[in-house]
């Protein structure tokens, strides 16, 4: 697919006698054209876009500032050294029906040619051809976006079954591959530039289609989608929006750096601060994906409670967590500890806990915490009269604890 874009690419840059790149609407690179051309083609926004695949903050917002996101022709944009743009650009706004689904870009250092310039007329023409492509490929996207949001909420038996195998077919050779699924809670979709028309891959759809990124811009994804979130709001700073889950083709079984890579993107462009995520353990082929998304979940969960697992938790790394994920999400805590989890005795909750992960020595505990060792002292004995444990006894501390991990579960 990809090949089919560069000769599209190639036919612009032959038409109009330039160097073309085509980018999707959040600025990231899909192909550029060979142009025969002195090195002067290469100036530094066009080397970034081809090196690191993107445009920075500064470009982006000097391009938008002329409407290339409500244009329906060229738009001649001038140099902006400022922003590191050091040559103007022409942008030829890539649309299908009505809604923008990408840009070509034109170096540009001649003075406006005739309006209409017949050049750029035919290369219009062009552009409408990758329109057509790109909105093809994301509806097929949105489709198996929500085969994947079908196999993942289905019950279990011959629904799950029939889920698991429709999934199959929308992926085809894919779904015979290794991947990892991914969750990241908290995600919440930057702002759509004003005038791209929206997503027209889901038209009526109710699963939140619309405002996900676009599939092409997460290295490695195979499908993306929003999972109906169950049970309690999602504590902390963290948005209570339903989980995105990301299926990520892997090479092997035993290198998961696709799937970070791909979660790290997603918590790039998440407009919420703390978003999190987590990744299952990967497998080939679609028979475990139920298992794989609850570990998936459980990890993220732990990321979000555990600073040290943030921002990105692998499930084999999670250590206790990964017992403590098992107990269901809203089960109330001890009764032990619940005056622990009063905001009023915060910080008696957390020096329990420091003091419980520092393996009960009081030195490291007192080093840990900046605090005189008979300020602990005296904290761990107030501990002990709220709880009615006693720190001495082993099944007392376990208690302790894993309902203090529990808790911020």
């Amino acid at each position: 697919m990809r090949g089919d874009y560069e000769e599209l690419v190639d036919e612009v840059s032959a038409l109009v006698g330039a160097p073309a790149t085509l980018e999707d609407r959040d600025f990231r690179l899909i192909a550029f054209g060979a142009h025969d051309s002195d090195d002067g083609a290469m100036d530094p926004v066009r080397t970034r876009s081809i090196l690191t695949r993107r445009s920075t903050a500064e470009v982006r917002s000097w391009f938008e500032r002329f409407g290339i996101a409500r244009a329906t022709g060229p738009v001649r944009i001038p140099a902006a050294p400022d922003a590191g743009v050091v040559r103007g650009r022409i942008c030829l706004p890539v649309r299908h029906r009505g809604i923008v689904h990408g840009y070509v870009w034109l170096l540009d250092d001649s003075d406006a040619g005739p309006d209409p310039d017949p050049r750029l007329v035919a290369a219009m023409e062009v552009c409408d051809r990758i329109g057509d492509r790109l909105a093809a490929e994301s509806r097929a996207g949105a489709d198996v976006g929500r085969e994947l949001r079908a196999a993942l909420t289905a019950g279990p038996g011959q629904r799950r079954e029939a889920a698991r195998d429709a999934l199959s077919a929308a992926l085809g050779p894919d779904a015979d591959e290794v991947h990892a699924l991914v969750c990241v809670l908290g995600w919440t979709a930057p702002p759509a530039p004003a005038g791209t028309g929206g997503s027209d891959t889901a038209d009526g759809a109710d699963d939140g289609s619309a405002e996900l990124p676009g599939i092409r811009s997460i290295p490695g994804a195979a499908a993306l989608c929003r999972v109906p979130a169950h049970g309690p709001p999602t504590p902390g700073p963290v948005p209570a929006a339903d989980p995105l889950a990301v299926l990520v083709r892997l090479r092997s079984v035993q290198h998961l750096s696709p799937a970070r890579t791909a979660a790290a993107r997603l918590l790039e462009t998440s407009t919420a601060p703390g978003a999190v995520a987590g990744i299952g353990d990967p497998a080939r082929g679609l028979d475990g994906l139920s298992e794989a998304w609850r570990q998936a979940t459980a990890a993220a969960r732990a990321a979000r409670a555990q600073p040290r697992l943030a921002p990105v938790a692998d499930w084999s790394g999670l250590g206790p967590y990964r017992m403590l994920s098992a107990l269901r999400g809203g089960t109330a805590p001890d009764p032990a500890v619940l005056p622990l989890l009063e905001p009023s005795h915060r910080e008696l909750a957390r020096t329990a806990e420091v003091y419980l992960d520092c393996a009960g020595q009081a030195g490291r505990t007192a080093a840990a915490l900046a605090i005189h060792r008979q300020t602990l002292y005296y904290r761990l004995s107030r501990i002990e009269q709220l709880t009615g444990l006693d720190l001495d006894e082993g099944e007392d501390r376990l208690l302790l604890h894993m309902a203090l991990k529990a808790a911020r579960l």
